[in-house]
């Protein structure tokens, strides 16, 4: 798997130069399965072919004026026997393909999932959900049917039209002639509709995209939408789309109906019977050989009307395949680093000449343009010793939460140097790095799990007793306990169910949990009331002994107490110091002061 910040062992390495070669990949790990599908559809299509060739032998032995009686039930036999051995052949075949896609569908979505889990915040930030989702539910759904029973069709027609070209011979060399005129004529039109239909099949699945990413984005906004009185325009954007969808489905149709092959095999099975007749005529080949010869033109139908959807179905998979490879090789910004510094860490912090700004070009293409090109962050120094608290306080925008992702690699610097205990974090194991470190957010999200899963999720293997006492330190332990089921209460996605200050303390919960060396407090206690606060205010301050804290808020009763404070303005530093020497030395700290 190519470089990410998160990577899963891989069992079996898969080609990604095409998407061709990225699905066969994936499917050469099933050898058995592929063997008993190949077996099953020569099996099916050669014993299909060998019901002509009794049914001419039964007409032969019963238009003399002697009917050969024996011989009827001799071929009568064969055909029950050969039928019975078919649907085995058959079974094999359907079997080996549903088998091979539901596989396909299966590694696809764990290889994508892997992937987009090992993504960096620049790739994330770019790519919208809804258009994510589609891929990762729709396109793998389509790659599954690809192959079942889009595969499995062709497959099967592919050995039908073979068939009478081995066979039609055995009757006279001349009846090849036929079968050879359709199966050129099959090939060369197919290839016409397979280049036709290859962009619109990638328009449907594209237009889908757009669709599901316009419907998720509403849906996630739907108190926006509300609020603002905006379900008319919503409801437009979305019929936009919706026609845009069918508009790309009604010319996929379009493609499908100047199915050519369908009059090439009305034009095969006319100069098929008038040859046949002309040989009779001639005396080289008995009625039955006439009826065995159109018995196996006939076999020609089956590649003829299931190509008009196998094929499409086939062409759509590899289009979803296209763009889920798209998806897993998108360029991501950071890497593992899996051989890089991995110590205990002090908690050490220093920014040197740090430059950043979001969406750096070529992130990921075609949406360079989304943010503007100003850095969030330019020349910023400071440093901060283990065990300190450092204040970062500034305008809305002025790059404070920037820092903080900053330091725990969620972004990677433009220009500068981020250092922890004087390594540069690019130099640390990523996930040594970020284990060490705690970042309480604004917005805090919280999983459709239960309290006591959300307090333990980065501490998986957290005992009863210690998520309680996180809990307690984090004045969440009462507000749990009121719940009915308490900490097994399943909260929903987001922790809708839970009030703004609730859903803060159980962060603060989860934070003191890791026992982070560094823990980061971007306004963490905004959406708590003040008696609350003053209990979590002694928390924090007990949870910040022996830890380096960075504050970043807008409350003074938490930017005293810092050791330093780093005035931020438009992304850089105008000031820094303790709270007394900014008030008598900076105008843009008194500034901010003097608001409140």
């Amino acid at each position: 798997m190519s470089q990410g910040e998160f990577i899963v062992s891989e069992i079996w390495p898969t080609d990604r130069r095409t998407p061709l070669r990225w699905v066969t990949s994936h499917l050469a790990r099933n050898k058995l399965i592929i063997l008993v599908l190949l077996i099953g559809a020569a099996g099916n299509a050669a014993l299909a072919s060998a019901i002509p060739l009794f049914t001419g032998a039964a007409f032969d032995a019963i238009v003399h004026q002697d009917p050969d009686l024996r011989r009827l039930l001799v071929v009568s036999l064969l055909i029950v026997l050969s039928q019975g051995v078919r649907a085995f052949m058959q079974l094999g075949r359907n079997f080996g393909s549903e088998v091979l896609g539901q596989r396909l569908e299966r590694d696809t979505r764990q290889e994508l999932y892997a992937s987009l889990l090992g993504k960096s915040m620049g790739f994330h930030d770019l790519y919208p959900t809804g258009e994510v989702m589609a891929r990762a539910i729709n396109d793998v759904r389509e790659m599954a049917l690809m192959m079942a029973p889009g595969f499995n069709l062709v497959l099967g027609s592919a050995n039908f039209l073979i068939m009478p070209l081995i066979v039609a011979p055995t009757i006279h060399p001349q009846l090849i002639l036929t079968p050879a005129f359709f199966a050129v004529g099959y090939v060369i039109t197919m290839r016409w509709y397979l280049k036709a239909l290859q962009p619109v099949t990638e328009g449907v699945r594209t237009t889908f995209g757009q669709l599901n990413a316009g419907l998720t984005e509403s849906i996630e906004g739907i108190e926006t939408v509300k609020g603002a009185a905006q379900e008319e325009a919503e409801v437009g954007r979305f019929t936009r789309n919706a026609r845009r969808f069918r508009n790309a489905f009604v010319e996929r149709g379009r493609i499908e109906a100047r199915f050519l092959p369908l009059l090439l095999f009305g034009l095969t099975q006319g100069l098929a019977f008038w040859h046949a007749l002309v040989l009779y005529g001639a005396g080289q080949i008995s009625v039955g050989d006439v009826v065995a010869y159109m018995g196996l033109i006939s076999l020609f139908g089956f590649p003829v009307f299931v190509s008009l959807f196998s094929y499409s179905q086939v062409s759509s998979g590899l289009s979803s395949a296209r763009r889920i490879l798209a998806l897993i090789q998108a360029r991501t910004d950071l890497d593992r680093n899996e051989g890089g510094y991995h110590g205990k860490m002090q908690g050490a912090i220093r920014f040197e000449n740090v430059t950043f700004r979001y969406a750096r070009e070529g992130v990921v293409a075609g949406n360079e343009g989304r943010f503007p090109n100003r850095p969030a962050l330019e020349e910023v120094s400071f440093d901060v010793e283990p065990g300190q608290t450092l204040a970062l306080v500034g305008q809305t925008g002025s790059g404070k939460s920037t820092v903080a992702k900053l330091i725990n690699r969620i972004y990677d610097v433009e220009d500068g140097r981020v250092l922890v205990d004087g390594v540069d974090v690019r130099d640390w194991n990523l996930a040594s790095l970020r284990e060490q470190i705690s970042i309480i957010e604004q917005d805090i999200f919280l999983f459709s799990r239960t309290i006591a899963q959300n307090i333990a999720f980065g501490k998986p293997d957290a005992t009863p007793e210690e998520i309680v006492a996180a809990a307690k330190a984090a004045q969440a332990h009462g507000f749990i306990t009121s719940f009915p089921e308490g900490y097994e209460t399943v909260i929903g996605e987001r922790g809708v169910m839970l009030s703004g200050g609730q859903r803060q303390r159980l962060a603060l919960a989860r934070a003191f949990l890791t026992d982070p060396a560094i823990l980061v407090l971007d306004d963490s206690t905004s959406a708590i009331d003040s008696a609350t606060e003053d209990r979590i205010q002694r928390a924090i301050e007990a949870a910040t002994q022996g830890r380096t804290t960075i504050l970043i808020t807008h409350r003074l009763s938490q930017i005293r107490w810092a050791d330093k404070i780093v005035v931020l303005r438009q992304g850089r530093v105008v000031a820094q110091g303790s709270h007394q020497e900014l008030l008598e030395q900076s105008q843009a700290y008194r500034n901010i002061f003097a608001r409140f």
